[in-house]
């Protein structure tokens, strides 16, 4: 063991004290256009980084070991003393372009510092390395449990100091609030502001917060955020105009804005906001009055009633999406022309009424109440197909919304036009400086490469896994599933094993209720209709006979800690009863038993009868028969074997749907580019 680093003479640089670059009005990073040549150069680059992902990671291991053995000499540091040296190295990384090792060396040696005398937490060495990752623009994959919350503050800590404005972007309101409100006695202590974006803040509010040195954000608050800048700004918004304008102009469009720019961000939870989300494109739209009234709504579901499937439409589950056949168009014209239904103007164009159609037919086959909406207050309210949480100022676009609406016999709410439109990919690779955190990459990690130029840096635990997988069990039918499933918990439950029980839906979450109250089994249910109590219902899952059901990864970024005594039972048992779209979700789920090197449980009850099984190119029906033929234990194989291929091929599925919004984002940028303005 070497002996601790002696800190240099304490006394602040000569000359300027900052040398940041020249100050943009608003700052963002716009990539120009790939061609062939510069697609082939980052497949090389990308593959070089990953040969040399072993040398990043012995390099991040060594910055942690010497921050370490700086805590000595820094413990020893008076408070005045700890401040002047926070200062001087505030200066040093000011006065350089890039971060050296040294000064985040030190900067972690001194973070680390305030912290255990702020908050009575010093950061442990997986933690720094972490944090020596996302400095150098990496996805740091740290498994659940590993504070990765208190890894952002490193990070954040340090790149605040060296004068960046920036982001820490999470998931949900509550825990944007909830670590800024935790982590802001130690950034205060390091001379630093702490803002966080809140769901009904007017502009003021949020350009207040953003002007801060960390802000704390959900992903979906700063997206639009940055479009209502571009919208405001305009297409003429050069740097110099800017500039001007706010010299001399009585009302600048500066003074209009939230946000200062985009310069340094920090996505907690990574995989779920840069791949999972990264499907939907996000749209600011605005009201453009009822484009339809009742009538022709009702029109259209009627004559989707009398359409059958697979000679008038075909049901593509897995892509989310109806697809007319030519019999059905024929059709379709011949019912619009009958009845009053052919004086309406919306029934003249065939794109029109095809549209009509098509949208009243995925009301009623594709989106299903308490799966991707929940009714609240006489309203349709969308429920996050990712996150499971509602999203109450969020609707459906093309009529959609207003189709669903009536089908459940609500209030029509008005049409609404798009005033701005931008995926995630072109959103976050405007930020200079981009990093990540994730509990798991599986499959993904290309996809980082490729689209955010992000490289993966896999972390190791503080502590050995200590977390037990069962086998799966796959049963034929929901049925037998649910009771296999409520025997289970029965059992666990008389030992006084606490236990989560994972799905994907409110629906699935009722159903799980309804066996466990007829087993006579007490259970707290956590969906997304009560999502302002996750995070109290998920930290007591840990205690002594409790069970929770939760819906898709509620309460993530919630610690479980266990009770008294339960790490002998076995610690916390995870139960999955539905396949997610991805393994890596499966992972995460897994991921809230043993945590930190504690005891824990995994075990998937399935069924044939899960929602995967659509994506399966075995049917259903064939596959409970050859389970029978083969017998319980072959059976049982063959069926785990059949939902994780289902698994894969969504997991392909999806990852053309991104690539294809990517394309189609790039294609309408050039279109778009004539005319100045591609948002």
């Amino acid at each position: 063991m070497s002996d601790p680093l002696a800190l240099p003479a304490g006394r602040l640089p000569a000359g300027p004290a900052f040398h940041l670059p020249s100050a943009r009005a608003y700052s963002e990073y716009k990539p120009l256009k790939a061609t062939r040549l510069d697609q082939a150069a980052a497949k090389v680059v990308g593959l070089a980084r990953v040969g040399l992902a072993g040398w990043a990671s012995r390099r991040y291991a060594r910055i942690a070991r010497n921050a370490l053995a700086l805590a000595e000499a820094v413990a020893e540091l008076s408070e005045e003393a700890l401040r002047f040296r926070i200062r001087a190295i505030a200066s040093a990384l000011r006065a350089r372009k890039n971060f050296r090792d040294a000064d985040i060396t030190e900067a972690f040696a001194l973070i680390r510092e305030m912290s255990g005398r702020v908050k009575g937490q010093r950061h442990y060495g997986v933690q720094m390395m972490g944090a020596a990752a996302l400095l150098d623009g990496r996805i740091a994959q740290m498994a659940t449990g590993e504070g990765k919350t208190l890894t952002a503050t490193l990070a954040a800590g340090a790149a605040a100091l060296a004068g960046l404005p920036v982001h820490v972007v999470t998931v949900n309101d509550y825990l944007a609030e909830r670590d800024a409100e935790e982590m802001r006695p130690l950034y205060a202590a390091l001379g630093l502001t702490v803002g966080v974006i809140k769901e009904k803040q007017e502009q003021p509010e949020r350009a207040l917060a953003y002007g801060c040195n960390i802000t704390y954000c959900t992903n979906k608050d700063l997206a639009f955020d940055y479009l209502r800048d571009r919208i405001a700004l305009g297409q003429r918004a050069s740097d110099v105009r800017l500039k001007l304008e706010n010299m001399h102009a009585s009302a600048s469009r500066l003074a209009q804005l939230r946000l200062r720019g985009l310069h340094f961000a920090i996505v907690d939870e990574a995989d779920s906001v840069l791949i999972d989300e990264a499907r939907t494109p996000l749209i600011i739209s605005a009201p453009a009055g009822s484009q339809f009234g009742t009538e022709v709504l009702a029109r259209a579901m009627e004559i989707a009633g009398q359409l059958s499937s697979p000679q008038d439409y075909a049901i593509e589950a897995a892509e989310h999406r109806i697809v007319l056949t030519e019999p059905g168009r024929e059709r379709i014209t011949t019912l619009a022309k009958s009845e009053t239904a052919g004086h309406d103007s919306a029934w003249r164009g065939r794109v029109t009424r095809e549209g009509l159609v098509r949208q009243a037919l995925s009301a009623l086959h594709l989106f299903r109440r308490d799966e991707h909406y929940i009714l609240r207050d006489g309203k349709v309210v969308i429920v996050d197909a990712n996150t499971g949480r509602v999203m109450p100022d969020r609707s459906w676009s093309d009529g959609l919304h207003q189709m669903v609406e009536h089908k459940e016999g609500c209030a029509l709410s008005g049409a609404r036009a798009t005033l701005a439109r931008m995926t995630y990919q072109r959103f976050f690779r405007r930020y200079p400086r981009l990093a990540g955190m994730t509990g798991t990459t599986r499959g993904v990690a290309a996809e980082f490469w490729t689209v955010y130029r992000l490289p993966v840096a896999r972390i190791p635990t503080h502590r050995p896994v200590q977390r037990r997988h069962l086998p799966d069990e796959v049963l034929p039918d929901e049925g037998a599933k649910w009771r296999r499933v409520t025997e289970r918990i029965a059992e666990l439950h008389a030992r006084g094993c606490p236990v989560l029980v994972g799905t994907r839906s409110v629906a699935a979450s009722a159903r799980a209720s309804a066996y466990l109250t007829e087993a006579g089994l007490p259970h707290t249910v956590l969906s997304a209709a009560q999502d302002g109590q996750e995070a109290a219902i998920v930290a007591q899952a840990g205690q002594r006979g409790r069970i929770t059901v939760a819906t898709n990864m509620a309460g993530r970024g919630t610690d479980i800690k266990l009770g008294p005594g339960i790490a002998e039972l076995g610690g916390l048992h995870v139960i999955m009863v539905e396949r997610q779209d991805a393994r890596r979700i499966d992972d995460q789920l897994a991921g809230r038993s043993g945590r930190q090197g504690e005891p824990g449980c995994f075990q998937a009850i399935l069924s044939l009868d899960d929602p995967l099984m659509e994506s399966s190119l075995v049917g259903r029906g064939l596959a409970r028969r050859i389970m029978a033929a083969l017998g319980p234990a072959r059976g049982r194989a063959l069926g785990a074997r059949l939902l994780r291929h289902a698994q894969l091929r969504t997991e392909r599925l999806h990852g053309r749907m991104r690539a294809d919004l990517l394309h189609s984002d790039q294609m309408q940028d050039r279109i778009l580019a004539f005319a100045g303005h591609a948002e």
